[in-house]
């Protein structure tokens, strides 16, 4: 008898697959690696080389400081309407003059054709090369918005020492800075003066005012943290910075000490400088030794300003001994005010560059920034939509730096008046100015929101009260 043999037969499902749609999630991350833009696309750059490039002296000779300078430089990739638009905002409303390195001025529509239109849109642009176009007509100011938003003037115990926290000092070094942010909060001492606002001067020479910083922390005990700022410490000659910072490091109750300085960004070839790298690793050495935390804060505010050499720069910090390299961004609408521009950002940051995402201020209430300025309530809903993409010591917290308390964040106000934009905020300590007050710590101080972001009835409120 033939044996048969068995017939083969494949399983077959009950029933067809059905394809079952995915919700998604509202962020999603995609690594992208960092690019240096070609610079030789400008006109005005075509036949710079790396080398040139890779300058620190190169990009500071080459900054654009004017229309005629940018000129040069884009050359007939933008129409002359947005000259017309720029000269009419620097005659009478920019707080900031320009100066824009030629490495931040490369991340501005890096990656696609130069145009007009590509220009106006460009986040980097809109913070840098601030336009007449881009503010308000209706409220280009808030009527409580002043030059010195913080009153950190006022609370100067030495000339550019600001003793605002019970612990904590910011040392104003100088007024320069290697580039100008049209949104810069001291914008009433920084930078040249611009037909809209007339400067303060600082009057003592740095070698006396330096001395009156550290005369003043070796009498006070209880300031143990101090803030290097200035203007930007980027543009203090190596020699006279490393000094400064080897006489804190000499007094043995200051035991933070943080570097201000948007050029890691905006010119991190400066920060790549040998003599600067040497003198970097000095500081470190001696702050490792003596217990002290030396770090890095720079202000990056959108992901197109990350490149391989800003990641080069923040690493090298961190290679020769700096403990930390921190970010510290400002919210602006036009700008990254979006979940999607932040997390990019912020990935970009810690994930390719090294630099700790740490905070997010909203934009201070200076005169003519209004375009800039987020409501509170904006602030709360982004840090909300933040949480959960990031590591939890790389989430960076949104803060408000409310005249008189100093950064709080977001949520912590205790009354909002969400129809007049009006926030009311408390503290525990008193500033420097404070001290004989006996109420200041059971005051509420208020912050405005941008009017326009205000419902109909709030914006009616202010109009009628616009004198007041």
């Amino acid at each position: 008898m033939t044996q048969t043999q068995p017939v083969e037969t494949i399983p077959q499902p009950r029933h067809a697959p059905v394809a079952v749609p995915t919700a998604g999630q509202p962020y999603e991350y995609r690594r992208s690696p960092l690019v240096e833009p070609d610079w030789t696309r400008f006109p005005g750059w075509r036949h710079v080389t790396r080398e040139q490039w890779e300058n620190a002296q190169w990009q500071r000779v080459n900054c654009v400081k004017n229309i005629k300078q940018l000129r040069t430089v884009l050359g007939d990739l933008v129409d002359e309407t947005f000259y017309a638009d720029l000269e009419a905002d620097q005659k009478a409303l920019a707080t900031m003059s320009m100066l824009v390195p030629p490495q931040m001025l490369n991340t501005m529509v890096p990656f696609e054709p130069m145009s007009t239109e590509a220009f106006l849109a460009d986040p980097i642009r809109r913070y840098m090369i601030p336009v007449a176009s881009d503010r308000r007509t209706d409220w280009p100011s808030h009527p409580y918005a002043s030059r010195d938003s913080l009153h950190e003037h006022d609370m100067w115990v030495a000339e550019g020492l600001t003793h605002r926290y019970p612990t904590k000092v910011l040392a104003e070094l100088l007024s320069t800075c290697p580039q100008y942010c049209g949104h810069c909060t001291r914008m009433d001492l920084v930078g040249n003066s611009t037909p809209a606002v007339d400067k303060l001067k600082l009057t003592l020479k740095p070698v006396d005012r330096y001395d009156a910083h550290i005369a003043y922390l070796k009498a006070h005990p209880g300031v143990r943290d101090v803030v290097v700022s200035g203007g930007d410490v980027a543009n203090v000659p190596w020699k006279n910075l490393e000094s400064y910072l080897m006489r804190l490091l000499e007094i043995e109750t200051i035991r933070d000490i943080r570097l201000a300085t948007k050029a890691l960004m905006g010119l991190p070839q400066h920060w790549l400088q040998a003599d600067v790298v040497e003198g970097l690793e000095r500081v470190a050495r001696t702050a490792a030794r003596r217990g002290v935390n030396l770090a890095i804060h720079t202000h990056v505010n959108h992901r197109q300003s990350i490149t391989p050499l800003v990641a080069k720069a923040a690493q090298t910090a961190l290679d020769v001994g700096v403990r930390d390299v921190r970010n510290q961004g400002v919210l602006m609408r036009g700008v990254n005010a979006t979940s999607a521009d932040l997390l990019d950002l912020c990935f970009a940051l810690q994930g390719e560059a090294g630099i700790l995402p740490y905070y997010f201020y909203m934009c201070d209430m200076i005169p003519n920034a209004e375009h800039w300025r987020v409501p509170v309530w904006h602030a709360q809903q982004l840090q909300h939509d933040i949480m959960g993409y990031l590591p939890g010591y790389a989430t960076p917290r949104i803060v408000c730096d409310v005249p008189f308390v100093g950064k709080r964040w977001v949520h912590m106000l205790t009354e909002y008046d969400r129809e007049r934009g009006i926030s009311y905020w408390t503290k525990n300590y008193r500033t420097s100015i404070e001290s004989a007050d006996l109420e200041a710590l059971n005051k509420r101080y208020a912050y405005y929101d941008p009017i326009d972001t205000l419902p109909e009835a709030g914006q009616a409120w202010w109009s009628a009260h616009r004198d007041d």
